[in-house]
């Protein structure tokens, strides 16, 4: 079946006493098969309107605002794209188009590089 971009994909509504992973699908998703977080399996069944309440997530090794991206590694495949929102203690891994998605399909965003600004100076900057 799939996921779409913007779902929100939360452990918290099936599984409360988990780690409270929360991710939002930022692009791709048409082979999405399931997320292994906390020893819980994680489908469609777990997506969200809307994230509820941070109280007591843990997070673990993917920082709030990484990005996982299935094309880094596999780009024959349908291209998840997930940001970590919040939680994510007990993550092992995500299944998508047959592949797995760890900690390694972190992708590395370089704003500065992308925008075409100037690398950063040593010193202070702006008008004082």
């Amino acid at each position: 079946m799939g996921v779409k971009k913007g779902d929100l994909i939360d452990e918290r509504k099936r599984h409360p006493d988990s780690c409270g992973l929360v991710v939002k699908v930022m692009g791709g998703g048409e082979g999405f098969e399931k997320i292994v977080c906390c020893d819980h399996e994680l489908t469609e069944l777990d997506v969200v309107p809307a994230m509820a309440s941070a109280k007591g997530r843990k997070r673990g090794q993917l920082a709030t605002g990484v990005v996982l991206d299935e094309k880094k590694l596999y780009p024959d495949s349908c291209g998840l794209r997930v940001m970590i929102m919040d939680g994510g203690a007990g993550f092992k891994e995500i299944r998508c188009c047959g592949h797995s998605l760890t900690v390694s399909s972190k992708r590395e965003l370089h704003y500065d590089l992308i925008r075409g600004s100037d690398p950063p100076q040593n010193g202070p900057e702006g008008n004082a």
